[in-house]
Formats: structure tokens, sequence, C-alpha cells
């Protein structure tokens, strides 16, 4: 018989109120609010308590406080991870962010779902379904990663965006339900180069 914290990260029904999860949930809960109470003097103290609150994380990792997650431990971010303020992930299922992604304030990745039917819903079964997220990706504030969504790499999310479905690589998306506005082109590259351009020469 397989544990419920087997049944959670597989994606199945299963049933929070079990031991081994309020452990998980607990150690998570402590460390949060550990890293909650920190200053922004305290940089080597935060980066001690990431190293213990996700299951793998990168270099030059930095959450903006208050951040908020149920887990932790299945959460994987990858280097130059930035987190803006109020940054929540609920990891029932397993989160993967890769390398040079920001998030603006408020970002929510919500792995966590309920049963539509009422009854079992209320029997408290959930289920979770994963997220990934690739490389360079830009996510504005208060966009809403819905479970089971996997977003590419050198993605633009817009913010206020509620992403319901894979966003794919090299776009801007915007918009509920998050739809895909335009590609990423050459145009985009040469403007901003300009711009940089600029900034060293004045």
């Amino acid at each position: 018989m397989r544990s419920e914290k087997e049944k959670m990260l597989s994606g199945d029904l299963y049933i929070a109120h079990d031991d081994e999860l309020r452990v998980d949930f607990k150690r998570a809960k402590k460390l949060v609010r550990e890293f909650n109470h920190t200053t922004e003097d305290q940089r080597d103290k935060r980066n001690e308590i990431i190293k213990k609150l996700f299951k793998k994380s990168g270099k030059g990792v930095y959450l903006e406080p208050p951040f908020y997650t149920d887990y932790g431990c299945n959460t994987e971010v990858g280097d130059n991870f930035y987190a803006n303020y109020e940054t929540i992930i609920l990891d029932i299922a397993e989160v993967k962010i890769g390398n040079n992604v920001l998030f603006g304030p408020r970002v929510g990745l919500y792995t966590a779902g309920h049963p539509i039917d009422a009854v079992i819903r209320n029997e408290a079964f959930e289920y979770g379904k994963p997220i990934t997220i690739g490389d360079d990706v830009w996510v504005g504030g208060n966009v809403v990663i819905n479970p089971g969504v996997t977003i590419g790499s050198n993605v633009v999310i817009g913010s206020g965006a509620v992403v319901t479905k894979d966003i794919p690589d090299g776009v801007i998306a915007v918009g509920n339900p998050c739809r895909v506005l335009r590609k990423i082109n050459e145009e985009d590259k040469k403007y901003w180069e300009l711009e940089k351009q600029k900034y060293y020469e004045n």
C-alpha cells in the first residue's frame, strides 16, 4: 500500500491529514517563518534556510520576504532565481524552475487541486500536478500558474496572467486565460541592444 505522500507526488488522489505529510508541512512552516523574520543584513542566514527548504537550489537564489510555500522539499530552483515580494509556491506536486528566472511580486505557483465533485472534495481528497518553468523566464506581477503547466524557456508572462495551459519557448504570453501574444524576435534583441548601448554612453 502506497503512502499518502507517494500518492500525492504521483498526482493521484490523496488525503493531506497524514502524519508523514504533517511532519514535512510543519518543517516547511518553521523554515518559512524563520526566513521571513530575517533582515536584509542576514544574507548568509537566508541562503542557509533556502538550502534547507528546497529540494535543490542553485547559485544566486534570492527570495524577497515574505515568501510562502507548503512543503519546499518538492521544489527545485536553478541559478539566479529571483522571487519578489509575496511569492507563493504550493508544491503539493513537484515544481521545477530553471536558470535565470525572475518573478514579479505576488506570483503564485499552485500545483494543488481539489475534485470538482463536492461529495468527494468534502471527504478531504486532494491531488496535485507538477509545474515546470524553463530557463530565462520573466513572470510578471500577480501571475497565477495553475497545476500541470509547463512554461518553456526564453518566455515573458505579462502581469496578471492566469496560466492554465503550456506555454512554448520564445514567446510573450498574456491574459486570462493566458495566451501567446507573439514570438520574441530579432527586433526585440536589436532594440534592447541599442538601449543598453545608450546606457553605457550616458
